[in-house]
């Protein structure tokens, strides 16, 4: 699903950067923020220098990335962020409370895993703006990313109460549920919302396909106890 997670655009490199952190969560749900751009990119993100990957799980994996040339650390992250964000920065001391250009910080941050700092941006946009539900969306996967697991589902429900056949929000709430909670239950019922308020929507063969796959795995779960 997310599936198409967070593509690096037309000025992708061939450098690959493995951060060694730049997930605190990405081992258990590597789908959940970047679900958000493949549903619901209000806006676009700004372009990176390269792609993002997950890092490998095992620590002699973490080991060997951190010798490899041209692995960025996370203070190298954090440089690169502050870098392409100073414009943006700059122009917000004119306008402090532009919720595009606020937004447009934030996804400056958020492409570079700085998740704090995205978060702080998307909050003040949201603040202009209350009701863009991309960029609540957006403000619920950094929650989510820096372990905040009940305040992203209360962004997301609250984003259902501006647009409640929002896929990218309804499919979240999924794999919030799932991933964060626990709960499949809880999860399904999200998804088959999302395919009952959105039946044409072209993902529903994949959506449809995760809930059996979700089910199955819980059913495999309870035969073993």
């Amino acid at each position: 699903m997310d599936q198409q997670i967070e593509p690096s655009g037309p000025n992708r490199t061939s450098t690959i950067w493995r951060p060694l952190h730049a997930y605190l969560m990405a081992a258990i749900c590597l789908a959940i923020g970047f679900a958000i751009g493949y549903f619901l990119r209000g806006s676009t993100p700004p372009k990176t220098t390269a792609a993002v990957v997950a890092p490998e799980t095992s620590p002699s994996a973490a080991n060997h990335e951190a010798t490899e040339p041209n692995t960025p650390t996370p203070d190298d992250m954090k440089r690169m962020a502050d870098k392409q964000a100073q414009p943006l920065l700059t122009e917000l001391q004119e306008k402090p409370r532009d919720a595009a250009l606020l937004n447009k910080t934030a996804l400056t941050y958020k492409a570079a895993h700085q998740f704090d700092k995205a978060a702080e941006y998307f909050k003040k946009s949201l603040d202009s703006d209350p009701k863009n539900v991309a960029v609540r969306d957006d403000y619920a996967s950094c929650l989510f990313y820096l372990g905040d697991v009940d305040g992203a589902l209360a962004q997301l429900q609250k984003s259902l109460t501006l647009d409640q056949k929002h896929p990218g929000t309804l499919y979240n709430i999924g794999m919030i549920e799932w991933k964060g909670k626990g709960d499949v239950d809880a999860a399904v019922a999200a998804w088959e919302k999302l395919l009952e308020l959105n039946p044409t929507m072209p993902q529903k063969n994949q959506i449809q396909h995760l809930i059996e796959t979700v089910k199955q795995s819980k059913t495999a779960v309870a035969a073993k106890q």
